[in-house]
């Protein structure tokens, strides 16, 4: 069993990665980072077509959350001054805006800064190898 939690993110998405550059930088978090190209998304108790759509937090007891409740996660273990963050991000109405805006930013991707026209295609329409499932 895991003994922390898990982080799975888009590794072909430079919007992604750079965003979790950041988090990594800056938020002190305590958690495995991995790109969902290069994990066993089975063992984590997760698909490969939740990992393309959302970003993941995978507790060590293996619950998943995606999009934004994995950021409100991420934050609320960054601890300090971003857990009260994390907190709000899980209560209504906070939790159903943060939902929105989650959408809006991950469906444009790719216009976003760092980001590049390959964020915005569908995994199979990528250049490079593909993972297998």
């Amino acid at each position: 069993m895991r003994t922390r939690p898990v982080l799975v993110y888009d590794g072909d998405c430079a919007f992604c990665t750079t965003s979790v550059t950041f988090f990594e930088r800056h938020l002190r978090i305590r958690c495995a980072v991995t790109p969902w190209q290069f994990t066993d998304l089975a063992s984590l108790g997760t698909t490969r077509q939740r990992a393309e759509y959302e970003l993941l937090w995978i507790t060590p007891a293996g619950t998943v959350h995606g999009g934004a409740q994995a950021v409100a996660k991420l934050l609320l273990n960054a601890g300090k001054g971003w857990a009260w963050l994390g907190g709000m991000l899980t209560l209504p109405p906070f939790r159903w805006i943060a939902h929105g805006v989650y959408r809006l930013v991950a469906n444009n991707r790719g216009r976003m800064p760092g980001g590049t026209p390959a964020c915005a295609l569908p995994t199979e329409r990528r250049a490079g190898p593909r993972p297998t499932e």
